[in-house]
């Protein structure tokens, strides 16, 4: 009975316009080295009548608060313009979006200054065990998958009979409420949920022809998995190769060499161009080494 009354409340939201917000607590282990720093952010999916999208709450936040700031500065016409970095500015920079009946998935991410749309071609194939238990307060049942390089285990709940769930996983008979990988390293909890109504579209944010922001110009790139593998291989062999090639490409355009400098933490400033890239380079590669849990290794393995 309670299945089905919050399907046809379900029905009711999306008829009059309204989505679902689900909440899920996402704890990670970025370094497998260092399993003791568990990271943690909230993560959102959002359901409606045509399919989902699932994103960091921090980095919606940050980019909302970055974008206003940045409508501000054009109107107000001063001819300068201050980008400043949001104090929770999100760990999680990927979005999952699936479009419904037929669940067509892409996962956006970002390399360097590039953002890229890939397609997930292949559906998680679940093994339904009988094993049950209450997660939260639902009753919920146990499924496995092997999925990007990782074997999973997933509760669900027919309490909800959406067949989606957080990250790039759908298809068991209701709501996945807790999902996590065998390792103990990525784990997804639904903590909470709420009815939503509906905004328009924000409008797309016009810049002046000669203005250029990193990251708010040019459009996602659609690749196949296979694509985006050998993009971020190319990347690791060289951090960076887009920068340099955007410097050389603005000084160019305004005649002369681009000049621009580096801090570190230490409190040392780089202003010589060879000396910028090769700090930008290290520090790169640092936070790679450090950085090699990954939720789905088949993206950059």
């Amino acid at each position: 009975m309670k299945a089905k009354v919050l399907f046809f409340m379900l029905l009711g939201v999306f008829a009059n316009a309204q989505f679902n917000r689900f909440f899920y607590e996402y704890k990670f282990i970025p370094d497998s080295n260092n399993k003791d720093d568990v990271k943690k952010e909230m993560m959102l999916l959002d359901i409606d009548k045509n399919g989902s999208n699932y994103y960091s709450q921090d980095k919606f936040v940050a980019d909302s608060i970055g974008r206003a700031n940045l409508e501000k500065q054009l109107k107000a016409g001063s001819g300068s313009i201050s980008m400043n970095r949001s104090e929770k500015p999100g760990m999680v920079s990927y979005r999952v979006t699936k479009q419904y009946p037929d669940f067509k998935t892409y996962l956006f991410r970002s390399i360097s200054m590039d953002k890229y749309k890939i397609k997930e071609d292949k559906k998680p194939e679940w093994k339904i065990l009988p094993e049950k238990q209450k997660i939260g307060e639902y009753n919920a049942q146990k499924a496995t998958t092997s999925f990007g390089g990782r074997d999973w285990i997933a509760w669900f709940t027919t309490d909800i009979p959406i067949q989606d769930g957080p990250y790039i996983f759908y298809g068991l008979p209701g709501l996945i409420v807790k999902l996590e990988d065998v390792t103990g390293s990525h784990s997804m909890q639904l903590v909470g949920n709420k009815s939503i109504k509906a905004q328009e579209k924000d409008a797309e944010l016009t810049l002046p022809g000669n203005v250029k922001i990193l990251g708010l110009d040019g459009k996602d790139i659609e690749v196949t998995k296979d694509q985006f593998k050998k993009a971020w291989k190319a990347y690791v062999n060289d951090p960076t190769k887009n920068m340099r090639e955007l410097m050389m490409r603005n000084g160019g355009e305004a005649g002369g060499k681009v000049a621009f400098k580096i801090k570190t933490t230490d409190g040392k400033e780089f202003s010589d161009p060879n000396e910028v890239f090769k700090e930008m380079e290290k520090r790169t590669k640092e936070m790679l080494q450090k950085d090699n849990n990954p939720i789905q290794p088949d993206l950059v393995n």
